[in-house]
């Protein structure tokens, strides 16, 4: 059985900065970077733990290659991805806790 995946954005609570990750585990993975679970990480350097766009894929591999696009892609593009479903850029992750 094809093991589904998320893409997900996260940014800080100045919505300055923005990360985009992938995985098939979205509330565990949400977990990890709201307990700081890897202090060398990205993520935990610029405080990035407020989820502000996911999408599910029936297929980790889709979810990849949605990831790749989207961090090729400009930061315009990933503001106007998170604001068609999220124009408030409130945290989407309380679906997920």
């Amino acid at each position: 059985m094809e093991k589904g995946g998320f893409i997900y954005i996260l940014t800080n609570k100045n919505n300055t900065v923005l990360y985009i990750g992938v995985t098939s585990n979205i509330a565990n993975r949400l977990f990890q970077h709201r307990t700081g679970q890897f202090k060398n990480a990205f993520t935990s350097r610029y405080n990035l733990s407020k989820l502000v766009y996911f999408e599910k894929f029936n297929s980790i591999e889709f979810a990849i290659l949605k990831e790749k696009q989207l961090k090729a892609g400009s930061r315009q593009k990933k503001i106007n991805l998170i604001e068609s479903i999220n124009p408030d850029w409130n945290d989407l992750s309380g679906s997920f806790f």
